[in-house]
């Protein structure tokens, strides 16, 4: 392909709003372009090489025995309602409803419902199980702040597979092959991914791990073991319960006046004492019953830790009317001391505190000296905070915390959606069984984002070899010169010929101009053909990822590429 007759509109300014590098060298390199907050336009360059990424994502899963199918974005939310996860998604699913056909509609951010809807109405018996069918496909999701490129979006590309299994064993096993296949997808990637066990969210089930590339420009944080021993995300890391400290004699209860003062920081700073001193209480409404959690102050609650222990299907926090009615007080004043008739789960660190500070469900007042089992009894406790720094995993060995994007979560749902929409089959005694499932999903866009964060410096990016949008750039110097010229497009031919892709960069632009543009869309394997180079006899050979420059005869260079590419 030559560039004359291609669309690269690269950029020599970074767009104000673009932070994460990915987000700015998509941009200047004419990967993509935004069309609406969240929304993006793929361009030819970067359409190249989303389809290189399905392309291997799409080999991956029919070698692991999945089956291709397509499925609407536009669902009915009775699917949903059916499994209540039009609750648990709140804001986050896009409904429809401006017109009458369009009421009770959603855009899919995945489908679990509409899957489950297929099959139960397709397969009744253990015969036609298992299966595994997958999709590529848009989903959407209604992203109140979209940012970072297409790491945060309202519309991307998702390669969802579901496995349907008539036993637990059965389930293991195709686990196990989606878990291999996601290695292999990411290592003909190019990325240098971490798996990592993870919290099932929204999705549901009983087991997942994430596929993680750990980068600066990340959302997520992953947390491991310094020892090496264990991987997890942020919301799944266990850790090592926090020790009593050495006794101190129990202080004196006592209410002290805190006017205005209903922050954590605020009342700390106020009465001379550390956050970690301090009880939170935060007072939920999960699935219409209220529940009042406490943990440290220096800690932050861990939602879905929560509303896993609580066995909740929608978790919230209370609304302000409700809190002054459990506590008799102004928001930010809450404290376990008095309540009652409220169900309270306390973090396994708030049961270990001793004479320390907490709301007195009294407008402005704080109580000091709070004593447990004192001042008031822990009748329920689990670990419902997230890990900190300082923390340690449950073999003792220091959690250290990496930024990182998530690429692909695969997961156990069980029989969570097959209970629910009543899908099940008969097995060889005849008996009605529910389906086990499992779920496996990809970001395809975020692999593409994730590689740019993985490899790329100041001059733009370093695509890895399989996904780059062209294997080889040939830069034309001197393109008025017939010889230059002619050799460039028999090198090029000839390449092309071999099933190399191949961009000829035949502008008629100055040289610096077109290498720095070369760099910026980081094409992995670069040939510059010139008049004084051939007046030698050579053409100069180059890898984006060196700095070194090979001088190789005009005859011989295709055979030189083709063994580099033959190698990896």
């Amino acid at each position: 392909m030559k560039w004359t007759r291609f669309l690269i509109p690269t950029l020599k300014e970074t767009p104000a709003d673009a932070v994460v590098p990915s987000h700015r060298l998509m941009l200047r390199a004419g990967l993509m372009r935004q069309i609406a907050a969240g929304a993006y336009a793929y361009l030819p360059l970067g359409y190249r090489t989303l389809r290189k990424i399905e392309a291997i994502v799409r080999e991956e899963m029919n070698r692991a025995g999945a089956v291709e199918l397509n499925m609407p974005a536009m669902q009915p939310l009775e699917l949903w309602q059916e499994t209540r996860r039009d609750e648990a998604m709140g804001e986050t699913l896009v409904r429809l409803a401006d017109k009458a056909f369009r009421r009770n509609t959603v855009l899919g951010p995945t489908h679990e419902e509409v899957v489950t809807d297929i099959v139960r109405a397709s397969i009744n018996s253990y015969k036609q199980l298992p299966i595994t069918l997958y999709q590529i496909q848009t989903k959407f999701r209604d992203e109140a702040r979209p940012k970072s490129g297409v790491l945060r979006t309202r519309e991307f590309l998702m390669k969802d597979a579901y496995s349907f299994n008539p036993s637990k064993a059965s389930l293991d096993e195709v686990y196990d092959e989606m878990y291999a296949a996601y290695c292999r997808i990411y290592e003909r990637c190019g990325l240098p991914y971490v798996v990592v066990e993870a919290e099932s969210g929204p999705i549901g089930g009983d087991a997942s791990h994430e596929f993680m590339v750990v980068t600066d420009a990340g959302e997520d944080w992953l947390v491991r073991a310094e020892d090496g021993s264990y991987a997890a995300n942020v919301e799944r890391a266990e850790y090592a319960p926090v020790e009593k400290a050495s006794g101190a004699a129990d202080a004196a209860l006592a209410e002290v006046h805190t006017p205005g003062l209903s922050t954590i920081d605020n009342v700390s700073e106020f009465l001379k004492c550390k956050p970690s001193d301090m009880i939170k209480t935060l007072i939920y409404d999960a699935d219409g019953d209220v529940v009042v959690a406490l943990v440290r102050g220096d800690h932050e609650i861990n939602e879905p830790r929560l509303k896993r222990h609580l066995g909740a299907n929608a978790l919230a926090l209370a609304a302000p009317a409700t809190i002054e009615r459990i506590t008799g007080a102004a928001v930010g004043f809450a404290g376990p001391v008095g309540l009652s008739g409220v169900r309270v789960v306390a973090d396994q660190a708030v049961t270990v505190m001793h004479n320390a500070v907490t709301g007195a469900n009294k407008t402005d007042y704080h109580l000091t000296g709070v004593v447990i089992g004192r001042d008031f009894e822990i009748a329920e406790s689990a670990d419902i905070r997230f890990a900190v720094a300082g923390d340690r995993a449950p073999n003792g060995s220091p959690l250290v915390f990496e930024k990182c994007i998530e690429v692909g979560h695969v997961f156990k749902l069980g029989t969570k959606y097959s209970d629910a929409m009543k899908a099940h089959f008969l097995d060889e005694n005849g008996k009605s069984n529910p389906i086990i499932m499992g779920c496996y999903g990809i970001g395809v866009n975020r692999i593409m984002a994730a590689a740019i964060e993985a490899s790329h410096d100041e001059s733009g990016i370093i695509w890895p070899i399989n996904i780059a949008p062209y294997t080889v750039e040939i830069v034309a110097l001197d393109v008025r010169e017939q010889e230059v010229m002619a050799t460039a497009e028999r090198i090029h031919d000839e390449l092309e010929a071999r099933g190399i892709d191949t961009l000829l960069d035949d502008r008629d632009a100055r040289p610096g101009f077109k290498f720095k543009d070369a760099d910026l869309i980081g094409i992995p394997l670069r040939i510059t053909v010139g008049k004084r180079g051939l007046g030698e006899g050579i053409v100069e050979f180059k890898r984006r990822d060196s700095e070194d420059v090979e001088k190789i005869a005009p005859d011989k260079v295709v055979e030189h590429v083709a063994g580099i590419i033959a190698s990896k």
